[in-house]
């Protein structure tokens, strides 16, 4: 991101990201590529509207551990800091790993209320 300062544009690093690396299914990595090409934004952006949106409707996981997919590839990008500490805490809640609860969240995307792909470089006051 950018922040102005004495009138001048100076980039910096958004200290309310994280860097994550996990495994999650290689065609739903796939499936999310596509939409976020078609709809201007990025596969971490739409992620983390499905975290928001699961966090806020506050349903219980429906997920056995005999529905993981078998594709699964690694998986690096960067979340915002506090959520992905929910989902964290959400995965030790119901015994589950990260990963089956990134794609569980999948469910409730909402590409409407995704960020754009410019967000990234937004300019802060």
């Amino acid at each position: 991101m950018w922040k102005l300062v004495n009138g001048k544009l100076q980039q910096t690093t958004d200290m309310s990201r994280v860097k994550f690396r996990t495994t999650i299914s290689k065609a739903l990595i796939d499936e999310l590529s596509i939409l976020a090409k078609n709809n201007n934004t990025h596969v971490n952006y739409l992620i983390e509207s499905g975290f928001v949106n699961f966090l806020d409707n506050g349903e219980e996981i429906t997920f056995t551990k005999d529905q993981r997919p078998k594709d699964r590839a690694h998986y690096k990008t960067t979340y915002d800091k506090e959520l992905l500490e929910a989902i964290k805490e959400v995965a030790k809640a119901n015994e589950l790993y990260i990963n089956d609860v990134i794609e569980y969240s999948t469910k409730y995307i909402d590409v409407e209320n995704s960020k754009n792909s410019n967000y990234r470089y937004r300019i802060e006051v």
